[in-house]
């Protein structure tokens, strides 16, 4: 998982509230359990209206997306994150998220970034005059920057430690190889062994 440190990009000011997992990735698109290959299906029905933002030259590149009050409630599929990351989004900001939404976003290295509606109003404004001046988050500080504006916002220290790290709950583990391995010698012949398991 790619570390997520200091992000600066462009942002992509989706003015909708209560996305759900439904909007974010049509179900139908659900066929096979890659990661990849899901950006052309990210916001699919919307994305047949011309004016939506990501239709829209100016947002193109967009790695941030700034979006209204409960984005990605509903279903809790991992779809919707990797949707968003394949597309290359690496972060979204929004007033509140659905909770299985953002634990999976953090648990695959979409950092979810929670700021007052205030805060979202003003970059949506920001990014409509001046779609191509970028948005800094710095994970380190806890810091959204953009030009007249700098908004700090809070996340566990242990999922903060996780994504600058780069770590998932699997690199986590692997971690503890050697220690796995001892605890497998002692366990009895008969009982189910990992030993024969190829971890990536």
């Amino acid at each position: 998982m790619e570390p997520f440190v200091v992000h600066s990009g462009i942002g992509a000011p989706l003015r909708r509230t209560d996305v759900d997992t439904d909007q974010i990735i049509p179900v139908r698109f659900l066929t096979h359990s890659s990661r990849t290959g899901f950006s052309d299906k990210l916001f699919h029905d919307w994305r047949e209206e011309p004016d939506f933002v990501l239709n829209n030259p100016d947002h193109a590149g967009a790695t941030i997306l700034v979006a209204g009050r409960d984005f990605g409630t509903g279903s809790s599929r991992e779809y919707a994150v990797w949707a968003l990351q394949n597309y290359g989004f690496r972060a979204v900001i929004a007033p509140r998220f659905g909770d299985i939404f953002r634990g999976n976003a953090l648990t695959n290295g979409l950092l979810t970034v929670t700021v007052p509606a205030s805060v979202i109003e003003q970059l949506w404004v920001r990014l409509e005059e001046f779609p191509r001046d970028p948005i800094t988050i710095d994970l380190e500080r806890k810091r959204v920057q953009a030009a007249g504006l700098v908004v700090d916002f809070d996340l566990d220290e242990n999922t903060r430690w996780r994504l600058l790290n780069g770590l998932d709950h699997i690199d986590l583990t692997l971690a503890h190889s050697n220690e796995i391995a001892d605890y497998e010698q002692t366990r009895r012949n008969a009982l189910p062994s990992t030993s024969r398991m190829q971890l990536r």
